[in-house]
């Protein structure tokens, strides 16, 4: 009895023992298989995050359409002899302004006074300037940005400090969109009329400014007159810019372009068509008082 239960005892301990080292052969297996899964999945993620790189890279950069003019005129030739003739018969030559980039901006400016002596005097102020817009990614088509421009000039003009009797009417023929705006500006010498046309074609904004007064005692010149040959000048500068840049001057019949009738480089706007607007309404003060 006591030998099988010894027996017995031996039987239970090899068992546990065999049991044991089962357990542990298998705990490597284990841990293989969890390395194996872990590998696998590390790549799979690598693998995904190199997929969404190289998708990054393969997408397109933002592009916005072209400028449709590159350069502009000449300021000081974009009118004839003829229409310079008519609206300031006796200026000699017309004075340039100052740009860093004719390419993009450019001004031109006349004076004329016819002095009469004791008869009195007509003066008469001219000045086209020109503004071109580029276009940029983050400021948009160039079209737009200068029809924002436009819209900008023309509520300036209508806004001129102590300006009278102020009308504004659309100018059609000329450019894709035009504006005139005019008004009567007291000085001393006397009474000026303002004329500025605002026009714009394609990613080119033309403005035109003309003014005229009688002084000495002269009586002053008609407004309507004025305004006529204002518009018949302003056609003929956006004509102009069509020209320059081999359109043959299509845009200055009318007809309209792609852009969009409801669609801003920034500081150059201000250096090329602002300053000549402010002097037409300042600058007739002070010339003819110097010559007569």
């Amino acid at each position: 009895m006591q030998l099988r239960a010894q027996r017995d005892q031996r039987n239970q301990r090899a068992k546990r023992l065999h049991r044991v080292l089962v357990c542990a052969a298998a705990v490597p297996v284990v841990l293989v298989a969890a390395g194996c899964s872990s590998d696998s999945g590390s790549g799979d993620s690598t693998d995904k995050a190199a997929k969404a790189a190289a998708s990054a890279s393969a997408s397109p950069s933002p592009t916005v359409q072209a400028a449709a003019y590159g350069k502009l005129p000449e300021a000081c030739k974009t009118l004839s002899k003829k229409t310079l003739k008519d609206l300031v018969p006796e200026s000699k030559s017309g004075k340039e302004g100052k740009s860093d980039d004719i390419s993009a901006r450019a001004n031109c400016s006349w004076n004329s006074l016819d002095n009469n002596g004791v008869k009195g005097s007509q003066f008469r102020w001219l000045n086209v300037s020109m503004l071109r817009f580029e276009s940029d990614v983050t400021r948009g088509p160039a079209d737009k940005q200068a029809q924002e421009y436009f819209e900008k000039q023309v509520q300036d003009a209508q806004a001129v400090e102590g300006a009278k009797s102020t009308k504004s009417e659309p100018v059609p023929g000329t450019g894709d969109e035009a504006t005139a705006v005019r008004y009567e500006l007291k000085k001393k010498e006397g009474t000026f009329k303002q004329q500025t046309v605002v026009a714009r074609v394609e990613n080119v904004v033309v403005t035109l400014d003309y003014n005229g007064a009688g002084l000495a005692g002269d009586k002053s010149p008609s407004a309507d007159d004025l305004m006529k040959d204002a518009k018949k000048a302003a056609k003929e500068a956006v004509a102009a810019v069509s020209d320059a840049n081999g359109a043959g001057g299509g845009k200055a019949s009318g007809a309209p372009s792609k852009s969009p009738s409801k669609s801003p480089s920034k500081s150059a706007s201000k250096d090329a068509s602002e300053e000549p607007a402010k002097e037409a309404s300042e600058s007739p003060s002070k010339k003819p008082a110097a010559k007569s």
